[in-house]
């Protein structure tokens, strides 16, 4: 059996579109029709050869996307042919077996626990949820990275309260997602923050009681909606330096948490006053919101679909696995929210 792929022959360089041959499954292994994929900044920085050396070349691409099983190797018990599910590179339950290896011609490409840039992939069963008849495929995508990165960091590691204040800088799909699960939280203030105009529209349809552009007054503003105490909390989902370095800025003295989700290139560093953590702000990472995916993605799923939320408004852009280049460059660009492609 083969499968269409785009493929990543040398950093730097447009993807490939080409035929690949699939590998017979090996234990722990599932066969997924892709139905929708994510394409995520993470893996722009894997493009463009911002992560280091690349000692995979050439490889297949993507961490989020939705599809159906078509085939289970041996010892899958966590899903099975027919199955409905969310691709997420979060590990949960299930076998974590080694990547596989795809063949065009004498070429080998190799390929990880998950990819999804491919209308056919070898997945491993750990990154697979399986979800109901009445999940819709589209929407169901973003739950492979966008919303349990965004919403877990709002759910798992900020205790936002309704006296709370919150700033978002960045509204792509992870930005879009913490302001989602954030409103749900009712708290006083919720500052949406970016370049785009119309990611700010998207972001006051959502729910941003505030909305403002990344510019020279921006500490200012921020200072002005919070009474000259800045923000509780911060999250940061850009992945530029000077953007990280503002978000810190942003949060107040004495207990202020500025958690960063972006992605920016190997090697590079950020400032920091260090009197600021003497004046008690808080700076930490995140790993996918804390999330635990067979916990969390159905939490996220009822609270998020049942209760009408118009997760539409996160896909900015759709096409064709032949136009995932296009899709790329609009990412690039800092255009875009979601950006899907859609086999």
């Amino acid at each position: 059996m083969k499968t269409r792929a785009a493929v990543l022959i040398e950093c730097g360089k447009p993807l490939e579109l080409m035929e690949l041959k699939i590998p017979k499954l090996e234990e722990g292994q599932v066969l997924v029709e892709i139905k929708y994929s994510g394409i995520c900044r993470s893996q722009l920085n894997e493009i463009n050869g911002l992560k280091g050396p690349d000692p995979y070349l050439p490889h297949t691409l993507g961490h989020e996307g939705s599809g159906i099983v078509h085939e289970v190797g041996p010892g899958v018990s966590k899903v099975k042919a027919g199955d409905r599910v969310i691709l997420t590179w979060i590990s949960g339950q299930g076998k974590n077996p080694r990547g596989t290896v795809y063949t065009s011609g004498s070429l080998k490409v190799n390929s990880g626990a998950i990819s999804t840039f491919l209308e056919y992939s070898v997945i491993a069963e750990n990154r697979l949820i399986p979800i109901a008849e009445t999940v819709p495929l589209k929407e169901g995508a973003l739950f492979g990275c966008a919303i349990p990165t965004g919403a877990g960091i709002v759910y798992n590691e900020l205790n936002l309260e309704e006296s709370s204040s919150i700033a978002i800088f960045g509204l792509g799909g992870i930005g879009l997602s913490a302001l989602i699960a954030a409103v749900a939280k009712k708290p006083k203030s919720i500052i949406a923050i970016d370049l785009e105009p119309q990611k700010l529209e998207i972001a006051k349809e959502l729910g941003a009681t505030h909305t403002l552009e990344f510019d020279e007054n921006l500490m200012k503003n921020v200072q002005s909606i919070t009474e000259g105490y800045g923000v509780d909390f911060a999250v940061e989902a850009v992945g530029k330096k000077g953007v990280m370095e503002k978000a810190f800025q942003s949060v107040k003295d004495n207990n202020g948490l500025c958690v960063i989700a972006g992605n920016v290139p190997k090697d590079t560093k950020i400032e920091c006053d260090p009197f600021d953590f003497i004046k008690g702000k808080r700076l930490i990472g995140t790993w996918g919101g804390k999330v635990n995916p067979d916990r969390d993605i159905p939490i996220f799923l009822e609270a998020f679909l049942k209760n009408g939320q118009p997760l539409q408004k996160l896909i900015s852009h759709e096409a064709p696995l032949e136009k995932v280049n296009t899709l790329i460059e609009t990412l690039e660009k800092g255009q875009a929210a979601r950006t899907l492609i859609s086999f």
